[in-house]
């Protein structure tokens, strides 16, 4: 067959004369790009790729698409960092010009292998629009910071039979002197499996077969996708993405949805045993995670915060998304949680400090730009109802309410002008098992990541405030106390 290409499937190599800078030019004053988040100078951003601390640098990639807030033919952008929070842009470190990637460079993980990162990634193949295929290629980069494709590319050429040409997002690790690869697949009946191929080299891979697990999926499922495995404190974790589940409770009701499970892993028996899976993050925003073992060997994360098939209101402005903050990960009460990595203390500037009480009503802490952490201790006393109102004015603000009579959080972005994604809804909620109520966000111009107590629940939620709506608002129905900190936050990456 012959392949087929659109015409908004540039590369970068095709911009036109000066057609980079005036993209850039474009959104560079965007009232709602990011200050310290990854996020494109212009284009669309979607996946972490090759998350890495290597050679004494952390390196993220991502998907990135140059030429408008659409997905299109998709390059692996790169930063790097020695702190994780002040990023320097790289040149771009994957462009699909080769007929193994003609529909892109699409996502994937990487490995140190030799004293080098070794990256793999999906090459994607279109025939038509409903006809595709994938290869699982390599590229590598030295200690130089070089990258490379490998010449025999790919290193695995198609998909095997049994399954659909939706198989991608390699995930390798090495495991008693074995290399595996995860990858996200369909199943020729439609639907979702991670499959599996194993190596002696991490260069030469032979097809092992499917991974079970202990885990019924409903018949809506067509896709597993973005799988990640890790160990950690005496668990094996598996991270990925059941394209097509249907909300459930408190659960699943984004466009597309990412759980983890615990339990132990039999790679040689190709089963995975599963113990517990929950929802990873209860906000609107977030996808694709990907981990990696940070300098001490602590286990990170970074997701895309944004969402397949949603209009965002930063599209007008040709770039659209960003990353979320690098969280830490850790298991508690049975649960794998998420905290905010601890270098991301290195952005704190000016803080204040202070106490409230509110008998009932609302009460100002004052703030006039939204770049900050805020941590937050509340007692709600005898409150039914209270809370936290964020990028708050008159008409605006993100809610973040507590219910104690039947111990549940949740945020409400309904209310900003700028309202997107209303089909699948306002309102995420979460169950606590505490009545203690930390709050700890990271807000950052259009997006705020929430975590409560600890991380026994995470929402993450981009926004898009008018000017003016800034303030942080306390809120209850009775009796309260608080007490807080607040942080104003350095820029962390060029706008």
């Amino acid at each position: 067959m012959t392949r087929y290409k659109e015409p908004k499937y540039r590369t970068i190599l095709e911009a036109k004369e000066n057609e980079l800078e005036i993209l850039k030019e474009k959104s560079v004053n965007s009232q709602w790009k990011p200050a310290y988040h990854i996020h494109p100078q212009f284009g669309l951003i979607n996946d972490p790729n090759g998350l890495a601390y290597f050679n004494g640098e952390f390196h993220v990639f991502y998907q990135w698409y140059p030429f408008d807030a659409t997905h299109g033919m998709k390059h692996w952008a790169h930063v790097k960092s020695d702190n994780l929070v002040n990023w320097e842009r790289l040149p771009v470190a994957l462009v699909p010009v080769e007929d193994y990637e003609s529909h892109g460079a699409y996502s994937g993980a990487s490995l140190e292998v030799d004293g080098k990162l070794y990256m793999y990634y999906t090459g994607n193949i279109k025939y038509s629009a409903e006809e595709r295929s994938a290869n699982q290629c390599l590229a590598i980069m030295d200690r130089d910071g070089t990258i490379t494709k490998y010449e025999n590319n790919p290193l695995i050429e198609g998909v095997p039979e049994g399954y659909t040409g939706h198989v991608r997002d390699p995930k390798v690790f090495e495991k008693d002197g074995t290399y595996y690869m995860l990858l996200g697949a369909q199943k020729t009946d439609l639907t979702g499996a991670i499959i599996v191929y194993e190596s002696e080299n991490a260069i030469d891979w032979s097809f092992k077969g499917e991974l079970n697990m202990n885990l019924e999926f409903p018949e809506s499922v067509y896709m597993l996708e973005c799988p990640d495995y890790f160990e950690l404190d005496g668990k094996d974790v598996l991270v990925f993405s059941p394209q097509g589940l249907q909300p459930e409770g408190h659960f699943y009701h984004n466009v597309y949805n990412v759980i983890y499970v615990l339990g132990k892993l039999d790679i040689e028996g190709l089963d995975f045993k599963v113990e517990s899976y929950e929802e990873i993050d209860n906000g609107f925003d977030f996808y694709a995670p990907q981990t990696f073992a940070g300098k001490n060997g602590e286990r990170l994360l970074f997701a895309w915060a944004g969402s397949g098939e949603v209009e965002y209101p930063s599209d007008k402005e040709d770039w659209a998304h960003c990353l979320s903050i690098p969280r830490q990960l850790g298991i508690a009460g049975g649960k794998l949680v998420q905290k905010p990595a601890e270098e991301l203390r290195l952005l704190r500037k000016d803080s204040e400090s202070g106490e409230l009480m509110l008998d009932a009503g609302s009460k100002e802490i004052e703030n006039s730009a939204n770049q900050y952490e805020l941590e937050m201790y509340l007692d709600g006393g005898e409150a039914g109802r209270f809370g936290l109102e964020l990028f708050a004015s008159e008409t605006e603000g993100l809610l973040i309410e507590f219910d104690s009579k039947h111990q549940t959080v949740s945020v409400n972005r309904e209310n900003f002008d700028a309202a997107f994604g209303g089909e699948y809804g306002f309102v995420r909620s979460a169950s606590l098992n505490s009545g203690t109520v930390k709050i700890q966000v990271f807000v950052d111009r259009s997006i705020a990541e929430v975590f409560i107590n600890d991380g026994e629940a995470v929402f993450t939620a981009r926004v898009f405030p008018g000017e003016g709506s800034t303030g942080i608002r306390l809120f209850s129905d009775g009796k309260i106390s608080c007490r807080y900190n607040k942080y104003e936050l350095a820029q962390g990456i060029s706008i």
